[in-house]
């Protein structure tokens, strides 16, 4: 049967109801005489007014065509369908009372009013039959998901209207948090404390759940959606109905937050902006391109107009989306985006590149920075953040690039982990060859954490919040050094411009920022609440998990505590002891050494090592070590 509905044309289906409207006409009369002169009579009154009843059967299709009837389609006939269909009887019966005259056939009196009344009956009724055993057909056919709504509220009252004539879905009733709804029974489904939700997966084989509570903030649906996820069934929300149709504003409250309103201080876009003396009309190459800092260092450098931008990274992924990206940026400023795929422990790589596209600026952004993942990776760490920043710096200088940047942290300075260990054994490496270059010019540039780049607090709150909390912290106590991307790599261009070599760039960052300062404001910049013995009907809790290995409470910026003025009034410089040449060659051969014998174990404590005998050098003064303010 279903077969033969689905293989009907459009005009065969307005076809049959129009023959149904039609056929509706004797069976209506039928029942009216019946109804008002009993059942003897109205066979004789049928056998009598044969040419009436044909007129009205005729008037009957040629009425329901006018007034489109044939054209509504069984599940859209609701009330101003049937208004339709009350219009038609009406007429039929002016038409009965017309022809009553007219032909001398005499009826009751009472028989247009029934007659009329009659077949608007029949013809609602006929039409929800045929919708009933069309949907039944359809559903023996189909697979059909059975929903829960979450919610019998307006939007879950909408809701399941929306869903009766959705042939795939049935509705098998609410869950709601009201008490005062319990057992009640709304747009006719019955309403079930949230505790029976279980027992009502389980006994209605329900497939999906459905969150229809918009006005409920997103941590409590994110911890509903948590429970109800356990339970093994899909979960999905949706907006009201008011903000579908545009008369609300979908606002999403997770949507990114400016991390400068975080700093503390303001920001220092215009004061930073410039520096690009030292890559107009140059070939620059960026390593770790694709990252948070390499990427930004690459749009940055875009209005410095260098010749070409060579971006060298290990992810093809992260290449390609940069690479597209930047060709976009540098449509109007003539500068060649050349994408390399390769790491920057491979030397042979690394030289073939700078000497293909004579590079003369490099700015070494690549690096491992997560502090939990190196420290429970110290090979990967120290492979890639010591020997591959020594592979690229060898490079440079044997090619004679002019300059060489190496970007650094806070964490290098009196580290405690493998990571903080690793950066400060790189500038090490760099402060070497920054005494032993003739040609390349070695910097580096040290800042605190960027705010907004990947795996830093704040997307990582909001990750937390997204997801109805709690948002972690490691210690109620922990402070840091925050700055923007912008600045970050702006700071990154000045220092590559005014170095001389050998120096440490720091960006005036202003006062550290608690981390659970942090947290609090990121809660209440989204909307919402912070909960806590204060207030424990907040909507996101801040727990404390403990430190991490290698995670310090405060982070400094300098080992000798004193930061020297330069030129530019928001950047500051030091020069700090550093380890002999010979020490130098040691510690790589060392700590090279127990990679290849695959000592892991020992790999943290010997950098740790070379990282304390450093410590020991550093000079009170700049003075000290012959360079002088810049």
């Amino acid at each position: 049967m279903l077969g033969i509905v689905k293989s009907l044309s459009r005009p065969a289906k307005r076809a049959i109801l129009l023959s149904l409207d039609m056929a509706l006409v004797p069976v209506a009369l039928s029942v009216t005489i019946f109804l008002v002169s009993g059942a003897f009579q109205s066979l004789e009154w049928l056998s009598a007014h044969w040419l009436e009843l044909l007129m009205l059967t005729a008037a009957g299709g040629l009425l329901s065509g006018l007034l489109g009837l044939p054209r509504i389609q069984l599940k859209s006939y609701e009330i101003s369908a049937m208004g339709r269909s009350a219009m038609l009887a009406l007429a039929l019966a002016a038409l009965m009372v017309a022809l009553n005259g007219t032909l001398d056939t005499p009826n009751p009196t009472s028989a247009p009013v029934t007659f009329a009344l009659v077949y608007l009956v029949l013809s609602a009724v006929c039409r929800l039959v045929l919708l009933q055993i069309l949907l039944y057909a359809y559903r023996k056919e189909i697979s059909v998901t059975r929903v829960l709504i979450y919610g019998a509220g307006k939007t879950g009252m909408q809701l399941a209207m929306a869903l009766k004539p959705h042939e795939a879905i049935r509705a098998v009733g609410f869950i709601d948090d009201n008490s005062v709804l319990h057992k009640l029974t709304v747009a006719g489904l019955p309403v079930h404390a949230s505790h029976r939700l279980e027992q009502l997966i389980q006994t209605h084989a329900i497939d999906r759940v459905l969150l229809a509570m918009p006005s409920l903030s997103q941590p409590r649906q994110a911890q509903i959606a948590r429970r109800v996820a356990a339970l093994g069934v899909e979960v999905q929300a949706l907006p009201s109905f008011a903000q579908l149709v545009g008369q609300e504003e979908i606002i999403d409250k997770l949507a990114p937050v400016l991390p400068r309103r975080f700093l503390g201080r303001p920001h220092l876009d215009a004061t930073l902006r410039g520096g690009c003396a030292a890559y107009r009309g140059k070939s620059v190459m960026v390593t770790g391109a694709g990252g948070s800092i390499g990427s930004e260092l690459c749009r940055q450098l875009l209005s410095c107009k260098p010749a070409q931008l060579v971006l060298l990274e290990v992810s093809e992924y992260a290449l390609y989306n940069i690479e597209r990206e930047l060709i976009a940026l540098a449509e109007d400023t003539g500068c060649k985006i050349i994408p390399v795929l390769g790491s920057i422990n491979d030397g042979r790589k690394v030289r073939a590149t700078i000497r293909a596209h004579a590079v003369k600026v490099v700015l070494h952004a690549a690096a491992y920075k997560h502090v939990p993942l190196v420290e429970a990776n110290p090979e990967a760490g120290i492979t890639n953040n010591v020997f591959g920043t020594q592979t690229v710096a060898q490079a440079a200088m044997e090619t004679g690039v002019e300059r060489f940047i190496l970007i650094s942290t806070d964490k290098a300075v009196r580290p405690i982990g493998v990571m903080g260990a690793s950066k400060r054994l790189a500038e090490l490496v760099i402060g070497d060859f920054a005494r032993r270059s003739e040609q390349t010019i070695f910097s580096m540039v040290r800042f605190g954490n960027v705010l907004g780049s990947s795996g830093s607090v704040i997307p990582l709150f909001q990750e937390q919040i997204l997801r109805g909390g709690p948002v972690t912290l490691t210690h109620g106590e922990i402070t840091r050094y925050f700055m923007t991307v912008q600045e970050a790599t702006q700071l990154v261009l000045w220092a590559g411009n005014m170095a001389r070599g050998g120096e440490i760039f720091v960006l005036d960052m202003g006062k550290p920022i608690r981390i659970a300062d942090l947290a609090r404001q990121v809660v209440e910049a989204v909307g919402y609440t912070v909960r806590d013995k204060d207030n424990p009907d907040g909507d996101i809790e801040i727990i404390t998990t403990g430190l991490r290995p290698g995670e310090k409470i405060h982070e400094e910026l300098s080992i000798s505590g004193k930061l020297l003025a330069t030129k530019h009034p928001k950047l500051s410089c030091t020069i700090e002891g550093s380890l002999s040449e010979f020490e130098i060659a040691r510690a790589l051969q060392s700590l090279n050494a127990m990679i290849e014998n695959s000592e892991h174990m020992h790999l943290a404590e010997e950098a740790m090592r070379w990282v304390s005998r450093d410590l020991q050098k550093t000079p009170d003064t700049m003075e000290a070590t012959g360079k002088a303010p810049l």
